[in-house]
């Protein structure tokens, strides 16, 4: 942040939208906190849940606090709701065709190992995009416009869908993505 001229005297200031009910805020909160120590400067946009998804579907916002939980120990779901190209809870509108490719074929294949490694393989895509050093903490976060570039990170999840590195039981260290 000091290379692009914030500091502690000049912090970037920036709105956090998120819905206006406890579940929400709370993280929203912690973000803020946390965001403090880099020197972003947030402020709390509570937003009332009849205008919520459409806020968040028209990309109206700086940086957006949503949570996703999908129930199940499975990324499938996650990724065809958060990251596949045609879905309508594509908030970011993240596109690749070769990640729609990997969801696909990991959805498909019934032998675990090999769906352990197309998992793996999507989640150091997604890292690869993002340009985070660590998807799973990038997911976990919000809704970044990328270093002011106007470009936007993949899903982010605060809840119970931190993804596959976290909801994911079956996924063992031995695969989740590392930072190279």
């Amino acid at each position: 942040m000091e290379g692009l001229g914030y500091g502690p005297d000049k912090p970037l200031k920036i709105k956090v939208a998120t819905r206006n009910i406890a579940i929400y805020r709370d993280p929203a909160v912690i973000l803020i906190d946390q965001l403090k120590k880099i020197y972003i400067e947030g402020e709390l946009e509570p937003i009332d849940t009849t205008v919520w998804y459409t806020k968040v579907q028209r990309k109206d916002y700086q940086v957006g606090m949503n949570l996703t939980g999908v129930g199940i120990d499975d990324p499938d779901v996650n990724f065809y709701e958060n990251y596949y190209s045609t879905s309508d809870r594509n908030y970011t509108g993240y596109k690749n065709p070769e990640v729609d490719k990997l969801i696909d074929q990991q959805s498909a294949e019934p032998d675990r190992e090999k769906r352990k490694k197309l998992v793996w393989e999507i989640e150091k895509k997604l890292a690869d995009d993002c340009g985070a050093a660590d998807h799973r903490l990038q997911r976990r976060q919000h809704l970044l416009d990328a270093a002011g570039q106007g470009r936007r990170c993949c899903r982010p999840t605060a809840s119970t869908t931190a993804g596959v590195s976290k909801t994911s039981g079956w996924i063992g260290d031995d695969v989740r993505h590392r930072p190279a």
